[in-house]
């Protein structure tokens, strides 16, 4: 390759980003020659070093923890079916994993429509048990699941999925909705004295919960410590979520409250949605700038690791991590972790997450907790599109502007691209199944029916343009 022609990797990641480089290229279908060697300059020198893992030590169990931990939630698919699962990739991308020094797994359930555990157990089964931690969770969100028996048969199945003797870390999933909710899951089915009863046998390491939802619900399920003795807790955590979460929602915490209440405890906090579903990672182009203009080297998305990595109270941060080009960059953002400084915190408390408060966009992390909806409606998909073109600045919101039919059209031709027609707002029945379980707390038939409201003035606008011109042909 001659100097003369390769992009240096100041200037490619600039362009591009580490996190998203090699797929955006690709998916373009880019054939121009400089682009191609820049994209394997690319993956010659952000290839993440071997031994470099940051560790942190569980205070209790002294478990020695990876920073970056896998949440096995959104699994890589064979095809354009996205439940045809790839085992080979996943086994490629766990086995790259813990080469590089990660050792925590993550997976539920509920995830990949009830196969993430097995997918992730036969991949884990490949190596050594003393190589990885694996969480799950006890996930007994339906009626028909909760009692005792039933949520039994979860959690033995759990261990069958896994292929495992024992639960490192064990959670019940999704506290937060109301104490009604929490002690019927959990209490008055007497789950939590045979959980507890299996911590002592040792087939549960650690015990904690994953929490969603209401501060109140928080404080109360915290103070049983005295009773459980919490050995952690997953909360949500990330630099727009440190101080705007309540504000975005009347039904969720500000997680610097959450961080603090734990480590008055001792308790280490494990870390989820440090991306909120990939949003800061897909900033709208102006706030990209600014970061790429900070450090060009860093990916849009490692200022969003490193912020939730900082923190000393915090085990691992999880990850969703679909593509190998994911898990490369994240795998970068810690071996090792560059702490922020105090100066990079306050700019991203300061500036990034007050600006990105101000998109007033629907807060959807894409996790699917509200689906399958029984009518069929793709409501992560649909939210999806319409913060995308929020954030892009191609909502067409004033007729008035010169671009707007330009817009219009764009956003029309876009949502039928990415969600059907029979699975678009309008047919949604305002049901209201879906909302008890969005973790974001949204108003989900509410934010459809707002959209489709959207999507239908823009059709009569087209429309009206339609009968306008020909008005003006039979003139």
């Amino acid at each position: 390759m001659s100097k003369s022609k390769i992009i240096s990797r100041r200037t490619f990641l600039k362009l591009f980003g580490a996190g998203s480089a090699v797929t955006a290229l690709t998916v373009a279908g880019c054939k121009n020659k400089q682009a191609e060697e820049a994209v394997e300059e690319y993956r010659q020198q952000v290839e993440p070093p071997i031994g470099k893992m940051t560790y942190r030590t569980n205070p209790i169990t002294k478990d020695k923890v990876s920073l970056l931990g896998y949440g096995m939630m959104r699994l890589p698919s064979k095809t354009d079916n996205p439940d045809e699962y790839d085992q080979d990739m996943i086994n490629k991308e766990v086995d790259y994993a813990i080469e590089h020094g990660l050792n925590y797994f993550d997976t539920s359930p509920a995830y990949c429509k009830g196969l993430s555990e097995r997918h992730t157990g036969i991949a884990l089964h490949r190596h050594k048990r003393s190589e990885y931690f694996v969480a799950t969770k006890l996930s007994n969100f339906s009626p028909e699941s909760q009692s005792h028996e039933a949520s039994l048969a979860m959690y033995r199945n759990s261990m069958k999925e896994l292929q495992v003797d024992y639960i490192d870390y064990c959670l019940l999933h999704a506290i937060g909705g109301s104490m009604e909710e929490f002690n019927r899951r959990y209490i008055d089915n007497g789950m939590m004295d045979f959980l507890l009863k299996e911590r002592e046998a040792g087939r549960i390491r650690n015990l904690g919960f994953s929490f969603h939802g209401r501060k109140d619900v928080f404080d109360k399920v915290l103070a049983m410590n005295d009773q459980y003795h919490w050995d952690f807790v997953q909360i949500e955590l990330n630099y727009l979520d440190w101080d705007f979460a309540a504000e975005i929602s009347d039904r969720n915490v500000d997680a610097s409250y959450l961080y603090a209440e734990l480590q008055k405890l001792g308790i280490p906090a494990v870390v989820m949605e440090p991306l909120l579903g990939g949003r800061l990672a897909n900033l709208p182009q102006y706030l990209v700038k600014e970061l790429k203009q900070r450090d060009p080297e860093r990916s849009v998305a490692s200022w969003a690791f490193r912020y939730a990595g900082t923190p000393e109270g915090v085990l691992t941060v999880l990850s969703g991590m679909t593509y190998m080009e994911h898990l490369k960059d994240n795998l970068l953002s810690y071996s090792p972790l560059k702490p922020l400084t105090d100066e990079e915190q306050k700019y991203l408390d300061d500036e990034i997450a007050r600006k990105i408060f101000g998109l007033e966009n629907i807060p959807c992390n894409d996790c699917k907790y509200c689906m399958p909806c029984p009518y069929g409606i793709d409501i992560p998909n649909i939210f999806i599109h319409y913060n995308k073109c929020k954030n892009e600045g191609t909502l067409p919101t004033d007729s008035g502007d010169p671009a707007y039919r330009r817009l219009r059209r764009q956003y029309l031709i876009g949502l039928d691209r990415a969600v059907s027609p029979m699975r678009q707002a309008s047919h949604c029945i305002q049901c209201g199944q879906c909302e008890p379980h969005c973790p974001q707390s949204i108003r989900i038939p509410r934010e459809l029916k707002r959209i489709d409201e959207f999507v239908e003035r823009l059709k009569q606008g087209e429309d009206l343009q339609q009968a306008l011109k020909e008005k003006r042909n039979k003139e």
